[in-house]
């Protein structure tokens, strides 16, 4: 018996030495197999050869600056241009036409009340589908996935082209919910497969931030609505522009989005082992087996740490929800012209979009996540105050405050999806947590365009209630940071207090995050 262990142990260490290039196991396989139809899942194979190279792979650390580049150059390109393309027809879009009145006739809204409605009914679809669609974004893989989200999402967009009527529009709204429905959480969820959790920020933000959008749709619209056909009117041509980009981009994501590092054609064999590898030391992520959505959602709602993710995201949320779609209007009624209110929109979302990085830059490189986020909070409060105080006063000082809201509000998704994504374990409950929080936070999501109903006092009480959900979200923020590090402190004590045997065990598969070797980031 001696023997037979000796041997084992012997071939096990000759293995280990032939296979540093981290390719051994992939030479293996033979072709990939043809799915049997678009739904069919991935070839879990793959997933495991891929894996087994990445145990034994000898890499430097430049080649593995190499490889992140690589997936910098393949993947965020496609990420970016997918995100701005649907952010437009979203919510950039439906904010910017509103100040057009052919629009409004168009589609009968006559009071702020008709408006309110229609901006929160997007999100009914929205919320009953978002867990779901992360489930079914496993299982097809994430290009399949996201080609069906985008197409959805843009013809329903080009629709509202021809559409007539508020019934119409109230339709409309909903389908593009249901085509949102799983494309920002499934996205936070595809990047962890390829980040570790200190790069995940700074990628959000690059990829998945509204501020990039939103300044380039009030460019478009400040152009595309003096235009003036027998056929289209200006407002028209906005959605159909934006539309039709959207709708070839889910071509693009079909044919060159890669679903994971496994399944990945500009990656070499030994690329895909040390891409692996990489997370594997960080936080050993899964595309296959683990916990069914079920077993992923139960775990999620035993867990007080999503609920708080939740309490921060949805709270947050309420002011996203809101001065995305009424930032052309709270600078009209400062008293521009419609077409002037759109063009003015560039600079807040732009000077944002700095902010946006920063905070990720810096929450990445630092490490942190709960200072970061407490700082955006602060920020976006402050914008909200000085709104609702003085908006009937000064123009100057609300215009400024603008920037304080856009800014503090956008940099806080970036922070607080790779926050929860850093936080949730296994590579199951991630991808349902991650769902859960933005599915249920954008439940408030349908209320929030209703704080904003006294137009005929400039918001002034909506930007008060936004800057009261602001500061519940600071809080929120302030009590999630300090239990995830009194934990690590009590995790730490109880692998003190272990044996050398059973600190010498190495996990072979992913760690949970009610494992004391689990170490959450703060």
């Amino acid at each position: 018996m001696t023997g037979e262990i000796k041997q084992i142990d012997v071939e096990e260490g000759i293995s280990e030495q032939f296979n540093r290039d981290g390719s051994f196991y992939q030479s293996q396989l033979g072709a990939k197999p043809k799915r049997k139809h678009f739904f069919s899942p991935l070839d879990s194979s793959y997933a495991d050869a891929v894996n087994k190279d990445a145990e034994t792979v000898d890499f430097t650390q430049e080649e593995e600056r190499a490889v992140r580049r690589k997936i910098d150059r393949v993947v965020l390109p496609l990420v970016v241009c997918s995100y701005i393309c649907t952010s437009f027809p979203n919510r950039t879009n439906i904010g910017n036409v509103h100040v057009i009145t052919a629009f409004n006739e168009n589609y009968g809204i006559e009071t702020n009340s008709k408006w309110t409605i229609a901006l929160s009914i997007f999100y009914v679809g929205y919320c009953l589908l978002e867990m779901p669609a992360n489930v079914l974004q496993r299982h097809i893989g994430a290009n399949r996935f996201f080609f069906l989200s985008l197409t959805f999402w843009g013809l329903s967009s080009l629709s509202i082209v021809y559409a007539k009527g508020y019934a119409a529009l109230l339709v409309l709204r909903v389908l593009m919910g249901i085509g949102e429905a799983g494309y920002y959480a499934g996205m936070i969820y595809y990047l962890s497969f390829w980040y570790k959790r200190s790069e995940l920020a700074l990628r959000i933000s690059l990829c998945m931030t509204g501020t990039l959008p939103g300044a380039i749709g009030g460019l478009l619209a400040f152009g595309l609505v003096r235009l003036q056909t027998s056929v289209l009117t200006g407002w028209q041509f906005l959605f159909l522009i934006e539309a039709i980009p959207t709708i070839i981009m889910g071509f693009m994501i079909l044919l060159f989005l890669p679903s994971f590092p496994f399944s990945s054609s500009f990656l070499e064999p030994r690329e895909k082992a040390i891409a692996q590898a990489r997370l594997n030391r960080d936080h050993k992520p899964q595309s296959h087996g683990g916990m069914t959505g079920l077993q992923g959602l139960k775990a999620v709602l035993a867990d007080i740490n999503a609920w708080l993710f939740m309490l921060i995201y949805a709270s947050f949320n309420v002011g996203v929800a809101t001065i995305s779609y009424f930032l052309p209007t709270l600078i009209k009624d400062l008293g521009f012209s419609s077409i002037d209110a759109q063009g003015m929109t560039v600079a807040p979302y732009a000077v944002g979009w700095f902010m946006v990085f920063g905070q990720a830059w810096h929450s990445d490189r630092t490490r942190d996540r709960g200072w970061h986020v407490m700082l955006s909070t602060a920020v976006s409060t402050i914008g909200y105050i000085i709104l609702a105080t003085a908006v009937q006063k000064s123009v100057g000082a609300s215009y400024f405050a603008l920037f304080l809201v856009v800014g503090g509000n956008y940099s806080l998704f970036p922070l607080v999806m790779s926050w929860a994504a850093n936080n949730f374990a296994p590579t199951s409950k991630r991808g349902v947590g991650t769902a859960f929080i933005v599915s249920i936070s954008n439940c408030v999501s349908i209320a929030s365009p209703q704080i904003y109903f006294d137009s005929d006092d400039q918001f002034r009480k909506g930007h008060a209630i936004s800057a009261g959900c602001l500061f519940a979200s600071f809080l929120a923020a302030f009590v999630l940071r300090t239990r995830l590090s009194m934990k690590n402190k009590q995790n730490k004590k109880i692998l003190e207090a272990r044996s050398e045997e059973e600190k010498a065990e190495a996990a072979s598969a992913e760690i949970y995050d009610n494992d004391p070797r689990y170490v959450y980031m703060t």
